[in-house]
């Protein structure tokens, strides 16, 4: 059995870590470089650090919060939002990311994604994901872009194929109508793509729980990403990995 990863999600915004409803009624969560170093003693495996305003303002990532959150970290750091070039790609990792997310900006270039992982290798280029479920028939799952702000006619399944094929080495999968609902993952979302696609996914959107975190993996993700449920305080990443334990994942050491 291949082992699971627990990733706790900083959405940033305005150099603040934030949490909403499908990106919408942002609160905030606190300073991302406590965050975390927190998280890390805790037992994450991973941070991802997810700038929601870049695309939409037409910035780029903020590096200095990077370069602040690497230098408390060990582990490796995903970071995502307002990738619009290889250049910009290169700008995050040279502060500090070890993967980069890219969204928006392989939608509208694809070959972006093939040339990150030319430049970088595929294990760093992370293709994200948000999808929708469609009001059309064919469609089950749309890509929204620019922060969940546009809908597109892309099949967010065919999309993942695709993408891994041209280089990304890792699916990011945000169901943008879970996302904040905390009415657990798109089970079935999570299991198209993982049931479609060679490279890991990763589940995100609608955790309450560790019992949710349990039923993405049971349907396919390889690890599980969460914000809320850790920002407040409800769950530890400590006591949700011993639960995950108990019901029979295994987890990295």
């Amino acid at each position: 059995m291949l082992t699971r990863r627990i990733i706790p999600c900083l959405d940033v915004r305005d150099g603040r870590v934030v949490k909403g409803v499908r990106f919408q009624s942002l609160r905030d969560s606190g300073d991302p470089v406590e965050l975390a170093a927190g998280y890390e003693a805790e037992g994450a495996d991973e941070i991802a650090l997810l700038d929601i305003s870049a695309t939409a303002e037409g910035r780029a990532t903020a590096a200095d919060t990077v370069a602040r959150v690497r230098r408390v970290l060990s582990i490796p750091l995903t970071v995502g939002g307002g990738v619009r070039s290889v250049d910009d790609a290169a700008r995050l990792l040279d502060a500090g990311a070890d993967k980069v997310c890219v969204n928006t900006a392989a939608v509208a270039r694809p070959a972006m994604l093939s040339e990150c992982a030319d430049r970088f290798g595929t294990q760093c280029v992370v293709l994200a994901i948000d999808a929708a479920r469609s009001s059309t028939s064919e469609l089950r799952w749309s890509v929204r872009v620019r922060s969940g702000v546009e809908c597109t006619v892309l099949d967010a399944v065919e999309w993942a194929t695709l993408g891994s094929k041209l280089g990304a080495g890792e699916v990011l999968l945000t169901s943008w109508d879970r996302d904040g609902t905390r009415s657990g993952y798109d089970l079935a979302l999570t299991r198209a793509v993982a049931d479609t696609v060679t490279v890991p996914v990763i589940a995100s959107g609608g955790a309450a729980g560790p019992h949710h975190l349990v039923e993405a993996l049971r349907a396919g993700a390889d690890a599980v990403l969460a914000a809320s449920i850790f920002h407040t305080g409800e769950h530890t990443i400590s006591g949700v990995k011993q639960y995950l334990v108990r019901s029979g994942m295994e987890l990295r050491a």
